[in-house]
């Protein structure tokens, strides 16, 4: 293992190249935990509900002297996760080729249509994996062959996950965020992007900072600015990157937010009102201030 450290950290282009390749297979990965994690968690709520109402039920006929039935109705009958069924085309049910399946060349070699129907394939896809590599090149460019590395492209791996996600369902799910948070403290206990008590500090301002914003825009005009899920995700950057980004992170992402916002109601792609995902402006910010945030706040301080 120290063999190929070395050989990386004397040619950072082979490591940068190796990297992108890799990434860009991770984001094909991604692909699927972006579509199938809100099914899962959707079948999840579903089976838990139809257990409650089978309970409920059983015990309604029971009251009534009335047979129950033996075993109730599972809605969800298929296996259903990150692996299984195999990826296939969502129109004819063909099941996606091994090669097909290859990080952007896949879908370039399909020209964008299955090979089967012919039917469409996002180009979202092509795009995730595409921007996987290419982010976690640049870590691995500014940042070398080093255990930093290994756990900044992870936390990139999360929020790109995490941003997909909340594009498609406006959600991030606690099952993401939560032990994200933990692995956060868990890293800086140990040092490796700042000290444990700026990560304890950064989880707990992240939280109550938007938490508190929240409640004010609720007492203000009776409506949610904003999804518990946001207040979550600033902890988690908090808990990795200290308490000192914090402001770094909000205003970028309030800027971006905003103007975002403001082009899609100028071109009428969004009307005025409708709630827009604030998580992928947050997981933006969080990844420039994990990369350039120490040079933007010096920056900025020596301005002063």
């Amino acid at each position: 293992m120290s063999e190929i450290v070395n050989i990386f950290s004397q040619n950072l282009w082979l490591f940068v190249f190796v990297t992108f390749i890799f990434a860009a297979t991770v984001g094909s990965f991604l692909n699927v935990v972006i579509h199938r994690f809100p099914v899962m968690l959707k079948r999840e709520w579903q089976q838990e509900c139809n257990q409650y109402l089978n309970e409920y039920h059983t015990e309604l006929l029971t009251k009534l002297g009335k047979t129950a039935l033996e075993k109730p109705i599972d809605p969800y009958p298929a296996k259903y996760n990150l692996v299984v069924p195999t990826s296939a085309c969502p129109k004819c049910s063909a099941k996606i080729k091994p090669w097909h399946n290859l990080p952007i060349l896949g879908w370039v070699m399909l020209k964008g249509k299955c090979a089967e129907c012919s039917n469409a394939i996002s180009a979202r896809y092509p795009i995730i994996e595409l921007a996987t590599g290419l982010l976690v090149s640049v870590l691995a460019w500014k940042l070398g062959p080093t255990s930093q590395f290994l756990l900044a492209a992870i936390f990139t791996f999360a929020l790109i996950a995490l941003t997909g996600i909340d594009l498609d369902e406006m959600l991030l799910p606690d099952q993401l965020t939560l032990p994200l948070l933990w692995i956060g403290l868990a890293v800086n206990y140990f040092g490796a992007f700042t000290t444990l008590q700026d990560a304890v500090i950064g989880a707990m301002a992240g939280y109550l900072s938007l938490w508190s914003v929240f409640w004010l825009f609720k007492i203000a005009t009776g409506k949610e600015g904003m999804g518990y899920g946001d207040f979550k995700l600033l902890a988690v950057i908090g808990a990795w990157l200290g308490w000192q980004m914090l402001p770094l992170v909000i205003i970028l992402s309030s800027l971006v937010g905003a103007v975002v916002g403001i082009t899609l109601i100028a071109f009428k792609k969004l009307n005025q009102g409708n709630p827009i995902p604030f998580g992928p402006y947050l997981a933006a910010a969080g990844w420039i201030a994990l990369v350039w945030g120490d040079t933007i706040v010096n920056s900025y301080l020596a301005t002063l």
